[in-house]
């Protein structure tokens, strides 16, 4: 990937960068200009202005550091996924650190900021556990991975795309649910607290180390069809459609389609065609690999036929 860190091409981030930029520079100037005698007169405000302006060139510093952090993550992060995580880390760090120096700011001593946010974190920790156990799970989400925006994944009983993950929850977009038979979008959101993920099993359809699920769909056919046949049109057929569906992948034999035949229980046979796909395409791909097999085994009523009658 060609990395372009210094050409960032969002207006409006440019437009940040430039006025933190300023802000940092105006400050410092600031923070050494009360040195001078024009502003001994005013002896009794100086180290309140010192400070001050010492705390809004840390702070403009910060937010200029995330700013430029934040598009180099942008430009360089490989999945949607990554560039996420990635930019939640870094607005959390920089608001802790902005946090410490209006705090350091606040209280003048080191000592006492850290004794205040530590009484204040002892309160916060009882009134607040529920929260603060969502983000337990948010940084276990960050360092372990078990999703990433983008997966299509199962918990509790909810399945569908990942769109936010949030420090305190998660947003989804339900597959399948109530309405729907198939793994299309129902277009319901769901939300849920990221402290599910410690206590609950997730079940990740697009997992990094695996860019497909199994999938397989059923042809019911009579006991006299040629089987040979049907199983070659099946392949024929699925093979097609992966190869203009994944042009990338059709030749990893990982991901070979195979055909088996079993008794239905309403007593005729079934033709199953076992072939791998993207969890967002299990309808689609289903649509395809019918359309292209059914005329094929139309073809030859001799070799194929289907259940009806005495052939049931």
């Amino acid at each position: 990937m060609k990395l372009s860190f210094f050409k960032i091409q969002d207006k409006k981030a440019k437009q940040w960068i430039i006025f933190y930029a300023i802000s940092a520079m105006v400050m410092l100037t600031l923070h050494y200009v009360l040195d001078l005698k024009f502003f001994e007169e005013w002896k009794n405000y100086i180290p309140f202005l010192k400070r001050l302006t010492l705390s809004l060139f840390l702070i403009s510093l910060i937010l200029l550091a995330r700013k430029l952090i934040e598009q180099f993550i942008i430009t360089a992060a490989q999945t949607k996924g990554d560039e996420h995580n990635l930019l939640r880390v870094t607005r959390l760090v920089s608001t802790l650190l902005i946090l410490i120096v209006a705090v350091a700011f606040i209280f003048q001593k080191l000592y006492g900021a850290a004794l205040s946010i530590g009484l204040l974190s002892l309160v916060l920790g009882f009134a607040l556990q529920a929260p603060i156990t969502s983000f337990i799970g948010w940084l276990y989400l960050i360092f372990r991975r078990p999703y990433q925006v983008g997966n299509r994944i199962e918990i509790n009983g909810m399945r569908g795309d990942v769109i936010e993950i949030s420090y305190l929850d998660t947003t989804i977009l339900e597959c399948s649910g109530t309405y729907l038979g198939n793994d299309r979008r129902s277009g319901r959101v769901i939300q849920f607290p990221n402290s599910i993920i410690l206590k609950e099993e997730v079940i990740n359809y697009s997992g990094p180390q695996i860019p497909f699920i199994w999938n397989e769909t059923a042809i019911q056919i009579a006991y006299t069809s040629d089987l040979q046949f049907v199983e070659s049109c099946l392949l024929e057929a699925c093979d097609e459609d992966f190869k203009e569906s994944y042009p990338k992948l059709f030749k990893n034999p990982n991901w070979k389609s195979a055909v088996y035949f079993r008794v239905n229980q309403y007593a005729w046979m079934e033709a199953v065609i076992s072939y791998p796909v993207e969890p967002e395409d299990t309808t689609g791909r289903r649509n395809r690999i019918l359309r292209k097999a059914l005329p094929l085994l139309n073809a030859e009523p001799s070799k194929v036929q289907f259940p009806e009658g005495s052939l049931r």
